[in-house]
């Protein structure tokens, strides 16, 4: 986690003295929202240079990022209505093997993100028929596996 929405840090190093969390209330500002893209591109290049330092790393027949999950996103989509969707969100690494990757996929709004969490906790080996109000596992992440 490179910064929770709810923070009050300010990004000075990227130019950002204010807290992040009131700029996020932007009421359509188009300043507020310039500095939140900022904030979001900082994040966003910080996180890129953790999966370059995943995929470099060697882990038995492939790199960590071959044999890891992760979740990337947010938990809000429009921070000044308090909207949680359309929530863009990135699943990344391979799983080892659980995951074939590349792809797009676009579900339909009001689509529960628990289906992804719910389809996330099988392919670690959790077993999970629910979580929250999901309604089904991604059949696209089940029935599919890299090889």
């Amino acid at each position: 986690m490179y910064g929770r929405e709810q923070t009050a840090r300010p990004y000075p190093q990227v130019g950002v003295p204010e807290s992040h969390h009131p700029l996020t209330h932007h009421q359509n500002d188009p300043v507020k929202f310039e500095k939140c893209t900022i904030i979001q591109k900082y994040h966003v290049r910080l996180f890129a240079e953790y999966l370059e330092k995943l995929r470099s790393t060697p882990d038995g027949d492939g790199s960590l990022l071959d044999h890891v999950m992760i979740l990337y996103g947010a938990g809000i989509s429009d921070s000044d209505r308090h909207t949680h969707g359309p929530l863009p969100t990135l699943v990344l690494g391979g799983g080892a093997g659980t995951i074939k990757g590349g792809r797009h996929l676009v579900y339909p709004n009001d689509t529960p993100l628990t289906n992804l969490h719910v389809t996330l906790l099988n392919k670690m080996g959790v077993p999970a028929e629910k979580l929250g109000d999901s309604t089904e596992q991604f059949k696209e992440l089940t029935e599919l596996s890299a090889g």
